[in-house]
Parts: C-alpha cells; structure tokens; sequence
C-alpha cells in the first residue's frame, strides 16, 4: 500500500495569510509579546515576526528592506534562531515595528 500525503494546507500558510488583514497582525504580534514577556519564551515570537515578514511580502521583500540577505533572516527567524540585536531592529523596521523597554519589579536582596 503507498502512503499517500494529505492534500491539507499547510498551518503556516494558513496563518500567514490570515495575518495578511492588519488587525489579525496585530493582535499576533500583541499575543507573542504577552507571551514573551510572561514566560520569556523567544521562539513563539520569532515564528510570529517570521510569519508576519511572509504575510508582508516574505522574506525576499524584507530582505530588500532590511539590507539583510535572505538566508540570514530565515536563520534569524527560525523558531531557534539567536539573531543578532541590529539584525532584529532592522526587521522590526521593515515590518513596521518599534522596539522599547520597561522595567521590571527589582529582584530581592539575597541575605
């Protein structure tokens, strides 16, 4: 018996284009950044920055903006990736994003 493929779509380009309206993008991005904050997990928001890049035009697009090349933003990207700090703002500019910094409660003073 030959094992057949589903003929489904795939869940990224489900995402992807969903993210193509605004308010759906936005709420994502809210979302990966809770989440981020809370349990300090990068990986859900570099998947999420990643799919937004492809819902805006993919990587190629960002790449043009970003003065990147491609290769280096899928690795930056990637749910493992470690990108550098300049390579992240440049993405966030390009998707236009912002980056900015809280403090957070003091940790306590160890006797």
């Amino acid at each position: 018996m030959k094992d057949k493929k589903s003929g489904g779509i795939p869940l990224d380009d489900i995402r992807t284009t969903l993210l193509k309206e605004p308010r759906r993008a936005d709420f994502a991005l809210k979302l990966a950044l809770k989440e981020f904050e809370n349990d300090g997990d990068i990986d859900s928001l570099l998947d999420t920055l990643r799919l937004l890049a492809q819902a805006q035009g993919g990587l190629t697009q960002l790449a043009k903006k970003t003065s990147v090349s491609r290769q280096a933003l899928h690795e930056a990207l990637a749910v493992d990736g470690n990108p550098r700090l300049r390579t992240f703002q440049s993405v966030l500019d390009a998707l236009g994003l912002r980056m900015s910094f809280k403090t957070t409660a003091p940790s306590p003073v160890r006797a």
